[in-house]
This record gives C-alpha cells, sequence and structure tokens, in this order.
C-alpha cells in the first residue's frame, strides 16, 4: 500500500490543511482557466481580444487578494467578505433559529434538506460564523467539480468530495466506505463538524426526503464499532431546515420538471450546474431562515426509522413563507402585493411548467401540515 495513503488517507476528498493553502493558492494565480472565468465575470460584455488583455490586471489583483492569506481561516474570513455583500445584495432578511440546541465545542452532522447547491451550507456556514461558531465541513459532489480550479476553491472553503462519478460496484463500495469512514472520522477524532444534504441533488419538486442509502453509508465504515443506532448516536445528528421565499432558479427547475413528465427525459446543457450555482450565489431570494433542529439521541433501529425522525423536524422547522401558502391556496395571511410578487414568477412560462413551480412552493405546507397532523 501506498504509505501517503496510510498517513493520510482521505487526501484525495479531505478539505486542504493549512499548510497546503499557500502552494494552492499559488497555482490558482497561474490557472489560465481561472482567469479567464473571472476575467468573462468582471467584463462579460467585452470582445475576447480586450480580455485577452486584462488577464495580466486580474492575476495582479488576484495575488493582491491572496497574498495574506496563509491558512484555511484566512480564507474563509476573505469569503465571507464577498458572502455579506451578497446577502445585502440578494436577500431582504436572514433569520435561524434552534441556535441554542448547539454547543460551540461540540461536532455535529447537520443533515440539511436541499434548495440550493452552494447557499445551502453557505448560509448555515455564515449563521454559524455570526454565533462564534467554527464553520462546517461541506459534502460536494464530484459532479460539479470537473474543472480542477473548482476543485481546489471549494477544498480551500473546507469541502470534501463525494465520489459520484465511481461506476464499478467494487470502486463503489471503496469510494462509500472511504466516506463513510472520513465523516465519522471528522466528527469524532478532529472534531468538526459537517454538512450533508439529505439526499443526492436538489429537492427540485420542494418535497423534502430523507434517503436511507445516505444514513447506511454512514454506518458502512463503522459496523464493528456498534449497533447502526449507536453508531448514529456518535455523529450528534442535527437535521436542518433551510428555507428560501423566492428560489432563485425555481423557473428553470419548474421547465425541467415539466420536461420530464411530458418527455420522460431532460438533458443538460454542458454548464447548466455551474449556471445553477452563479443563479443561485446572484439571484434575489428575498427572506432566509435556517433552523437547526434537535440533536438526535433516541435509538433508531434502521435507516428508514432514523429517516422518518430527520423529514418530521425538516417539515415541522421549515419556515414557511408567504410564497408557499400562496402557491398553496392559503391565502387568509397574505397581501395583494405578496400574490403579485410571487404570480411575476409564473410570467412566461407554459401551463404545466407554472403548475410545477407552484407545486414545488407548496409541498413545504403540505408536508408540514401532515406531519402536525400525525403529531397530534
Amino acid at each position: 500500500m501506498d504509505v501517503n495513503a496510510q498517513q493520510d488517507p482521505y487526501k484525495n476528498i479531505r478539505p486542504y490543511h493549512d499548510n497546503e493553502v499557500e502552494a494552492v493558492l499559488q497555482s490558482l494565480l497561474y490557472d489560465d482557466e481561472l482567469i479567464g472565468a473571472i476575467t468573462h465575470y468582471q467584463f462579460p460584455r467585452l470582445p475576447r481580444w480586450i480580455s485577452r488583455w486584462l488577464k495580466p490586471v486580474i492575476r495582479i489583483a488576484l495575488a493582491r487578494e491572496f497574498g495574506e492569506i496563509q491558512t484555511i481561516k484566512g480564507f474563509q474570513l476573505t469569503v465571507a467578505r464577498y458572502m455579506s455583500k451578497m446577502i445585502a445584495r440578494s436577500t431582504t432578511k436572514l433569520s435561524c433559529s434552534g441556535m441554542e440546541n448547539l454547543e460551540a465545542d461540540e461536532a455535529y452532522l447537520f443533515i440539511s434538506n436541499h434548495r440550493d447547491i452552494a447557499m445551502d451550507p453557505a448560509f448555515v456556514n455564515w449563521v454559524r460564523h455570526q454565533n462564534g461558531m467554527d464553520t462546517v465541513r461541506i459534502a460536494i459532489g464530484d459532479n460539479l467539480l470537473r474543472k480542477p480550479y473548482v476543485s481546489d476553491l471549494m477544498r480551500l472553503n473546507k469541502s470534501f468530495i463525494v465520489n459520484r462519478s465511481a461506476k464499478a460496484p467494487r470502486e463503489v463500495m471503496a469510494a462509500v466506505t472511504q466516506l463513510s469512514s472520513y465523516i465519522n472520522f471528522s466528527i469524532q477524532e478532529e472534531e468538526s463538524s459537517i454538512w450533508i444534504a439529505q439526499r443526492e441533488g436538489r429537492a427540485k419538486d420542494g418535497n423534502d426526503f430523507t434517503d436511507p442509502a445516505l444514513l447506511k453509508m454512514l454506518y458502512i465504515s463503522q459496523r464493528k464499532k456498534g449497533s447502526f443506532s449507536e453508531v448514529i448516536k456518535r455523529l450528534n445528528v442535527v437535521p436542518v431546515s433551510i428555507s428560501y421565499e423566492f428560489d432563485p432558479c425555481d423557473r428553470a427547475k419548474a421547465r425541467e420538471l415539466a420536461a420530464k413528465e411530458s418527455s420522460g427525459q431532460y438533458e443538460k446543457s454542458q454548464y447548466e450546474d455551474i449556471e445553477s450555482i452563479v443563479k443561485g450565489i446572484t439571484g434575489q431570494k428575498g427572506a432566509v431562515h435556517v433552523h437547526f433542529g434537535d440533536v438526535i439521541t433516541g435509538d433508531f433501529d434502521t435507516p428508514e426509522s432514523l429517516a422518518a425522525e430527520l423529514d418530521r423536524q425538516i417539515h415541522l422547522n421549515y419556515h414557511l413563507h408567504a410564497s408557499n401558502y400562496i402557491a398553496a391556496g392559503q391565502l387568509d395571511n397574505v397581501t395583494a402585493e405578496q400574490i403579485a410578487s410571487f404570480e411575476t414568477r409564473l410570467a412566461g412560462l407554459s401551463e404545466a411548467e407554472q403548475a410545477k413551480l407552484k407545486q414545488m412552493y407548496a409541498n413545504p405546507v403540505v408536508n408540514c401540515r401532515k406531519d402536525q397532523q400525525e403529531s397530534a
């Protein structure tokens, strides 16, 4: 076996360490694709030949930005400055609740509903940072990391890689076991909290349900160390509900869902995931709320029973906005202005697409009411 792999068995998936930061930042400065992407983002309407002349200027500006950064925390503090501006521009309000359930010096496994590729974990990190708590390590699929510079930037921001590209059964099992081992190691040995979505991919239809396969993954590397219930208790699992008054990607999601329903398939464009990330970051979100549920301490002997408890908390603690009530046809406490604002999101969509958009906003209301009735 490779000696380096024995000493650092998670090197190919884990976030970067402080002693790696300087070298990674230096390599990013000389990544022409990254410099080109930043140049295009800053000056989208300039002809390509002029953009080429601007690249050295962008590289100098980036070197100045990177110059003082020597640690992961330093990198994240730089990101936080941009995050603060983004929140001011793209949200009307950011609130959180349930923070009293958390201890500052404890490591948790935050299992969250999933609306936005980048912003869900970013908002969790932001509210923890604002409350003086450490940021979390973020699970991100390798399907989003096709560009090396994207992978580097995400790993500098405490992301770790979920290998979804493995196909052969043996490779899949090795990847799942390594991921399982890393999550347990991070929480129990390194005392670093983790954020992971409750299932692969965003819940584009607004239906937030946990995939039991995710919970089986958490146990697979720990089978010799106790029962499923015992292993889960050691992970300090906390359900997280994230709700957006408006989803910047809602119209794109509605078109995709309608296309799948009518033709049975939907073909993503090459850069659609990246476009969704950019739109999710820059688009208008209205009010955003993050709720941290109760730490799961009960005995859950199966992934299915644990998934049901996660779903119950996520549904009941989901902050319902006017947009949710309007889509669900519950108009008692909403204003004419709020109704008009919601209806602008339907403009230009087909009847089938409009139905899908309404459904994605209505489903959190439906799920909350159902769980309220079952809990009564």
